[in-house]
Parts: structure tokens; C-alpha cells; sequence
């Protein structure tokens, strides 16, 4: 299949050196008011009695077979604080949801519709890609008030190929500002290769090493107006804090990998029966 790349030479000078590109206006208001729409429908109609809590500061700790079954579901995941010293939630449950995860572009129609666009996989042959999968979808909600904090990371950690492949699709669905818990990185730092890895085994989930210690002063803000797509190098160290204003910030973002000629972990989180049907074939 032909796929012309959309980014200019310019654009991917900046993404190879900083690790990250911000694409102004991928999507369009009323792609993005459809998905805002249809996740409010799936959460309306969801039973949340089963969902689990996600954190990624406690990630082995809240880690169990739902969150291991979501890699081919559509699963709900709580804020940490979203409930109350009783276990009852302390605001409604639409207010509550961290993220819907994880095979969410290939089970709903629309989020399909959308992640198998002609622009996400111009974006993508752009970046080099020759058969790529989709591996994970998410739903971020960053609740007012209780929106977690999500610390500093590597894609490549969570996503891992031999050789290392990760790309993540992170687009704004509202603005997202200082304010309200915007994406927060270590320009160039996807040089240095990757860090750690977060494998599973008989018992679990655990990173392989402990984390490094960050300087925040080497971390720039990643402000984005709704519509925005910033694309993110799978070494690329990034960060978000709580959102502790009274906005919240919702985004969809996908994690893309090369599939041929790089092969999926078999000690990744992810374990499935079948990969995601490619992006495009060559």
C-alpha cells in the first residue's frame, strides 16, 4: 500500500533531534467533539464494578489480571484518588475514570475509524515505519482535582520491540496547559538509549532496574491547544504532574511499533493471541 509521509524535512529534523514533534490541528473539532462524545456514550453504558485502579506509582502494586486482560478489552481504570477512606467514590463515576484502555482502536468503530485514518498512517511513514501495528489505545481523562501524576518514563519501557520501535501518538483532546497537567519532557534526552524495562513474569509486573533520578530543571512544558498530536520518540523522557486545577485534560493516545523485522516481547505486559491488524502493509 502507498502511504506519502506528511511531515516536512523540517519536522523531522526537529523530531530527530528533540525526540518529539508537535503536529498543530491534526484532528478537527468535530473529529475531536465525536470521540469526546462516543467515550462519554462507552462510560455511560460501562459497568465499572470490575475496574481496577491505575497508577504508575504504584504500578506493581495495582497491577492484576484486569489490567493484563485489557490488552484486547475495553477496560476502565480508577484514579488512585478517586475514592473515599469507606472505598466509595468520592464523585461521580465520569469523573472518576484515569484512562480507558487498551484495545480501544480496534473493538469501537469510531476510535478505529480514526487510528486507521490516512493521516496517522501518513504521520507514521513519515517517521519510517514499513508495517506498523498499533499495539495499545488509551483514553486519558486527567480528572480535575485528582488527575494523577505520571512519572518520568520511556515508552520504549512499556512497548518494547528487539530492536526498540515505539512511537507514541498523544493527542489533545482539550488544551492542555501548565495548569491542568500537560506533558512535561527532557529534550534530546531519547539519545541516550533506553533506561529500564517494565517486564511480566510468573509474578507480575516489575522494572528490570531502578529508575534514574531527574533534574526537573532539564524538563520543558509541552502546552498543546485541543486538536494538537505531538509525537513521541520511544526514548524520549517524559513526565505529566497532577492536575490540581478544576479543568481536566483528556487526550487519546496510541502506541505504535514496527513489525517487520522487529520482534514483540514475549515479557511485555501485552501478551496476545494475535497482534493488531497493521496500520498499512508495504
Amino acid at each position: 500500500m502507498g502511504i506519502t509521509g506528511s511531515l516536512t524535512p523540517d519536522q523531522l529534523e526537529f523530531y530527530n533531534s528533540q525526540g518529539y514533534l508537535v503536529i498543530e490541528s491534526f484532528a478537527s473539532e468535530d473529529e475531536i467533539e465525536a470521540l469526546r462524545k462516543r467515550m462519554s456514550e462507552l462510560l455511560s453504558q460501562s459497568d465499572c464494578s470490575a475496574s481496577s485502579i491505575f497508577s504508575t506509582k504504584n504500578q506493581k502494586k495495582t497491577t492484576d489480571n484486569y489490567f493484563f486482560e485489557s490488552a484486547e478489552k475495553i477496560s476502565f481504570f480508577f484514579e488512585e484518588k478517586a475514592f473515599g477512606d469507606n472505598g466509595e467514590l468520592k464523585q461521580p463515576k465520569e469523573l472518576s475514570i484515569n484512562k480507558v484502555g487498551h484495545a480501544l482502536h480496534e473493538l469501537d468503530p469510531l476510535y478505529k475509524e480514526f487510528t486507521y485514518s490516512s493521516k496517522v498512517s501518513s504521520l507514521v511513514s513519515s517517521l519510517g515505519y514499513r508495517r506498523p501495528v498499533v499495539m495499545q489505545a488509551m483514553y486519558i481523562f486527567k480528572q480535575p482535582g485528582i488527575g494523577g501524576e505520571v512519572v518520568p518514563h520511556q515508552d520504549n519501557s512499556f512497548v518494547y520491540t528487539d530492536p526498540p520501535s515505539c512511537t507514541g501518538l498523544w493527542m489533545a483532546l482539550e488544551d492542555s496547559t501548565t495548569v491542568n497537567g500537560c506533558l512535561w519532557a527532557i529534550p534530546g534526552s531519547h539519545k541516550n538509549g533506553l533506561v529500564r524495562r517494565f517486564i511480566r513474569g510468573e509474578n507480575g509486573v516489575t522494572f528490570d532496574r531502578p529508575s534514574p533520578s531527574y533534574d526537573q530543571k532539564d524538563f520543558v512544558s509541552i502546552e498543546m491547544k485541543a486538536g494538537s498530536l505531538i509525537a513521541i520518540h520511544g526514548d524520549l523522557i517524559h513526565q505529566s504532574f497532577e492536575n490540581l486545577s478544576a479543568k481536566s485534560r483528556h487526550a487519546y493516545s496510541l502506541h505504535v511499533v514496527e513489525s517487520d523485522g522487529c520482534k514483540w516481547a514475549p515479557d511485555n505486559w501485552i501478551q496476545r493471541e494475535k497482534m493488531p491488524e497493521p496500520l498499512y502493509t508495504p
